[in-house]
């Protein structure tokens, strides 16, 4: 099979998904990798029927690479996940109405345009987790004890000009739950949280809850997920879903690469082994330049 992989700047030696790149390629797949923010494309010769069987996306929230897949999809090719599934987690305001629509336990969420609005909610909402609507990997995510402290600078990496999303802190033991979903098949880690940096937890597998497993194959259909990963934190009413991603780094999971890479193939519609087909000299040249391999 021919895949294209668009893999912007944070990901460029990332384990996901540079060894699932490996992995495809030794496989005799051909494997072209795009990152969109650092590559000058014609768009009409890049996004094109016929020239790959599937787009695979590993990229930051507010990055280019959407849009990309997103032109990927219009012209009928394949996206790994679905680029409008994609759309739907990667907007945080988007995702909070799409998992309440769908009744999935997740905590009431505000949407404004600076954290001040925010002052506006009864004494009741607060401590409030603030964080921007595109933001990912944790970037910018505060724990804002009371309306006082809205206006305390934002972190350097924070998205001043977009989207803040706002929910009532959800207390727990400062450690949260991520379980992945590859193909189907279910993945419990536990971790510390993210809003408690000194808890001496380290990440390790646990077994998964019947009802947690629940929750997270009802996050994957509701919003057409196929690879996936969902936050979740047991609060003292059950568990919450406080976060769900798109093509996570799936830690702790066993034979990440090699589940991955087939869950890919057949999402993209093979999953043999067969002859490499020939490269795509267009972004063959662009994976070069910008000092990758395809």
């Amino acid at each position: 099979m021919r895949l294209c992989f668009l893999v912007e700047e944070q990901y460029r030696y990332d384990g996901m998904p540079v060894d699932v790149i490996r992995q495809l390629t030794a496989w005799g797949h051909r494997v072209d990798v795009l990152r969109p923010g650092s590559s000058l494309m014609r768009l009409s010769e890049v996004v094109r029927a016929g020239d790959h069987d599937a787009w695979v996306l590993k990229t930051v929230s507010g990055g280019p690479g959407l849009t990309l897949l997103e032109a990927a999809a219009t012209v009928g090719l394949t996206t790994v996940n679905d680029a409008r599934s994609i759309r739907g987690v990667r907007d945080k305001a988007l995702a909070a109405v799409i998992a309440e629509g769908r009744g999935l336990p997740v905590p009431p969420t505000y949407a404004a345009a600076r954290a001040e609005e925010f002052a506006g909610l009864p004494a009741s909402a607060y401590p409030l987790v603030v964080k921007p609507a595109d933001g990912s990997s944790g970037r910018a995510v505060r724990l804002v004890p009371d309306a006082e402290r809205l206006t305390a600078p934002a972190p350097a990496d924070g998205h001043p000009d977009g989207m803040l999303i706002a929910q009532p802190y959800v207390p727990n033991t400062g450690v949260d739950l991520k379980v992945y979903c590859v193909d189907g098949e279910l993945y419990a880690t536990e971790r510390r949280s993210p809003l408690h940096p000194d808890h001496p937890a380290r990440e390790r597998n646990v077994p998964l809850d019947p009802g947690i497993a629940a929750i997270a194959a009802e996050v994957g259909a509701a919003f057409g997920l196929d690879l996936y990963g969902v936050d979740i934190v047991l609060g003292p009413d059950g568990p919450v879903v406080v976060d769900v991603n798109d093509f996570p780094s799936f830690r702790q999971v066993p034979d990440a690469v090699a589940k991955v890479s087939r869950a890919i193939l057949r999402l993209a519609g093979g999953g043999g082994t067969g002859p490499a087909p020939g490269p795509h000299p267009l972004l063959t040249a662009q994976a070069r330049a910008a000092g990758g391999s395809a």
